[in-house]
């Protein structure tokens, strides 16, 4: 006589990854400031002792959840990157993929931006200023790529170009101002990679 097969269920998620979901969640609709830390822990519905067994404090917390974005991020990016195959497309395709967290429900701008607004700490101006770095490298890196002959300034104009997209999506409630972006971006860098050498 066979025997049943035996059933396994995947382990469900830990606290650590419950408590960075929600925190992800409420810190992004509504602040990391505004939102206390009983509310991170109610909404992963996980002892309060987990949370500070895991990482220690709110600020920490807040850090977790801020490299956890930039890591979202960098790899939605690299992702669509991946559909191109020129640097001057892969560098249009940044603002095309920025036009997709755009038009995702619940689009709130820049965690970035907004974490640093409302938090003074340095950690967490320091975590804005690498996920700025590595947004400016990456344009910079395209433009070299791209062939453009001053490819810092010119990465400096296409993030000015990234963020204002960024805050217009935001506050003009419109996922269109990406495309609004790549156009622009576009105009610069043909000007750049047809400009006289000198």
């Amino acid at each position: 006589m066979a025997m049943p097969a035996k059933t396994t269920t995947a382990p469900g998620p830990t606290a650590r990854e419950r408590l960075l979901a929600a925190a992800s969640e409420l810190f992004y609709a509504e602040g990391v400031h505004t939102v206390g830390i009983d509310r991170v822990i109610e909404k992963a519905g996980v002892a309060k002792a987990s949370l500070y067994n895991t990482f220690g404090s709110k600020d920490e917390l807040v850090l977790a959840y801020l490299a956890a974005r930039h890591a979202q991020v960098a790899a939605r990016v690299t992702s669509h990157l991946g559909r191109h195959a020129t640097p001057r497309d892969k560098l249009l395709g940044v603002f095309e993929a920025q036009g997709e967290m755009f038009a995702e429900p619940g689009f709130r701008g820049c965690a970035f931006a907004s974490a640093t607004s409302e938090a003074h700490g340095e950690q967490v101006g320091l975590a804005a200023s690498d996920y700025r770095a590595w947004v400016r490298g990456l344009l910079t890196g395209l433009a070299r790529e791209a062939g453009a002959p001053d490819p810092e300034l010119l990465g400096r104009q296409l993030h000015m170009l990234y963020d204002g997209s960024s805050q217009a999506a935001r506050m003009d409630h419109h996922p269109a101002a990406a495309a609004a972006g790549r156009a622009a971006a576009q105009v610069l860098l043909d000007a750049a990679l047809t400009a006289p050498r000198e």
